[in-house]
């Protein structure tokens, strides 16, 4: 295959296909998280479990395997944000998590997200290992939140590493955006 000749990857592929039951497990994570009763409760972790494990391998075998797609780029992180987003949202409605945790972790996402999409014609921020910290630590906040009986001092632990890394991530990636659009610039000789 010469460099003017590219694969095709349809987006029926595994990868996107997990993308997609990711996003389609959301609405009964919910369900199960409102209704009354510890069954329900740890009805709601096992759907969110598999929907956190859909996004650490939809993306692995999207890369091992070349699967990678322009619906995967746009769909995994709706899908993920979605997820975690529902979760913030779902928990503090249901008054286990304070609104000011969702708006701080929510509004950092939002941000990041239309800080990346202004950047997309000049140049595109890769996911750091910060970033990959970030979930990690947001996955097991939300996952101590969901168990029934963790000591409430564990849960403020893990959400407090959660809070932090999520804001220094953020304060990161504005940083090397703007280092990323002053390059941009110059290279263009604005």
């Amino acid at each position: 295959m010469n460099k003017d000749e590219r694969r095709v990857v349809s987006p029926w592929n595994i990868a996107n296909v997990l993308t997609v039951a990711r996003l389609a497990l959301v609405p009964f994570f919910v369900v199960c998280l409102f209704l009354p009763g510890t069954g329900w409760r740890l009805a709601a972790l096992g759907v969110f479990a598999v929907a956190s494990i859909t996004d650490h391998l939809d993306g692995e075998l999207a890369r091992r395997y070349g699967l990678i797609t322009d619906f995967g780029k746009i769909a995994d992180p709706i899908a993920d944000k979605a997820l975690t987003g529902a979760a913030l949202v779902s928990l503090s409605l249901l008054g286990e998590l304070g609104w000011w945790v969702t708006i701080v972790i929510l509004g950092r996402e939002l941000g990041i997200t239309l800080l990346r999409l202004g950047l997309l014609r000049h140049a595109v921020i890769p996911a750091s290992y910060g970033g990959k910290v970030k979930t990690v630590l947001q996955i097991a906040a939300i996952v101590l939140y969901i168990l029934p009986g963790v000591p409430d001092v564990a849960r403020w632990v893990v959400m407090g590493a959660a809070l932090v890394v999520t804001v220094g991530t953020g304060a990161d990636y504005v940083i090397r955006a703007i280092k990323l659009r002053s390059l941009a610039k110059r290279v263009r000789g604005e």
